[in-house]
């Protein structure tokens, strides 16, 4: 496998820092450059960023001198990792598209552009096939690939072994979100410590619309046709430092499914990319555990490197089918390792 090298775009934030450590000792992916906004500029990373991470900055970074964003200053890499904001991505982001480089972010602002995939490689891997729509530049090198929302990453990976043997008819959910899913420096501590803030804004609308996304159907012209599914969801941020805990009722399309069967259904069903060996990708996505008091933000959010998704307390629900919870590492398996994976994927493909 070649080695690619890489620029990581808002590299001093916290999804950006959360980036440089995965690709650490990543086999196919170097860190040739690091980016971020005009303050932090011809300083060496080291002094630029606050760092937030639990290990120190890898040594192959720390002392090289960021850029700024702009293609220009990142002329000799294969592609680019972005973890800006929101607030200033959807232009930096388009620049690189349109000067032939391609572009795989966390940022939500082309979620919903009809020519961009919103990837999830164990659910929907054919939708980068969308690529081949887009137009950013006169080449078509330049193209860009967002990951979803880090509560819609854990929920289409655990609605999917449903969606596949029973179909899916509607869903309500409430996402109880650590408090790293805020960014650094996050929510004020004497709003969470010992308490749970009932509303986080613009959350609900992004978890009852990506998996619509997600979980659709690519045309023969390589569009998405929405998967059409109901989804009422409540967002809760809760006193955990990491991983994302969803509690889920589902209604099915199939009639009579019992507990069992369900079971099965999570226990036979295979990735559709579990033969490709990617570096990142788990080698369960979606585990079920058995007892009763699991999973755990604690305990599990590390699961399969922080990639897995961790499913317990499956059951028959009081009301519409079935229950269950589910937990995903928020900044990992829903930021900055979702990339990566995606990434993997890409050059799998052959679009890298």
């Amino acid at each position: 496998m070649s080695t690619y090298n890489v620029g990581v775009l808002g590299a001093t934030g916290a999804v950006g820092q959360k980036f440089i450590r995965l690709l650490e000792n990543h086999p196919w992916f170097n860190i040739a450059a690091v980016a971020a906004s005009e303050r932090s500029a011809g300083k060496p990373y080291r002094e630029a960023v606050h760092w937030i991470e639990s290990i120190p900055i890898p040594p192959n970074v720390k002392n090289m001198v960021v850029k700024s964003c702009d293609p220009k200053e990142l002329a000799d890499i294969d592609f680019v990792f972005s973890g800006l904001d929101a607030a200033v991505a959807a232009d930096i982001e388009r620049t690189f598209a349109e000067a032939g480089i391609p572009v795989i972010t966390n940022a939500r602002n082309y979620r919903r552009e009809e020519t961009v995939p919103l990837l999830v490689p164990e659910v929907n891997p054919d939708h980068i096939h969308m690529i081949k729509n887009q137009q950013y530049s006169k080449n078509g090198n330049g193209f860009i690939v967002t990951n979803p929302n880090c509560v819609c990453v854990p929920l289409t990976l655990s609605l999917k072994p449903l969606v596949d043997a029973f179909g899916v008819d509607s869903v309500i959910l409430t996402s109880m979100q650590a408090v790293s899913g805020a960014g650094y420096p996050g929510v004020p501590s004497l709003d969470i410590m010992g308490n749970v803030m009932p509303y986080i804004g613009g959350e609900e609308e992004k978890i009852m619309w990506e998996p619509q996304k997600v979980l659709g159907k690519l045309n023969a012209d390589k569009k998405v046709e929405l998967a059409g599914i109901p989804i009422h969801a409540s967002a809760y941020r809760v006193p955990v430092l990491e991983g994302h805990l969803l509690s889920i009722v589902v209604k099915l399309k199939t009639e009579g499914v019992s507990e069992k069967d369900a079971v099965e259904a999570f226990l036979n069903w295979k990735s559709p990319i579990a033969d490709l060996s990617l570096p990142s990708s788990p080698e369960f996505p979606v585990k079920l555990m058995e007892e009763d008091r699991y999973p755990q933000p604690r305990l599990h959010a590390y699961s399969g490197n922080g990639m897995q998704v961790s499913v317990g307390r499956l059951r028959k629900a009081g009301i519409f089918d079935l229950a269950f919870t589910a937990l995903g590492h928020n900044t990992i398996r829903g930021a900055a390792g979702g990339a990566v994976l995606n990434a993997e994927l890409l050059v799998k493909e052959g679009y890298l």
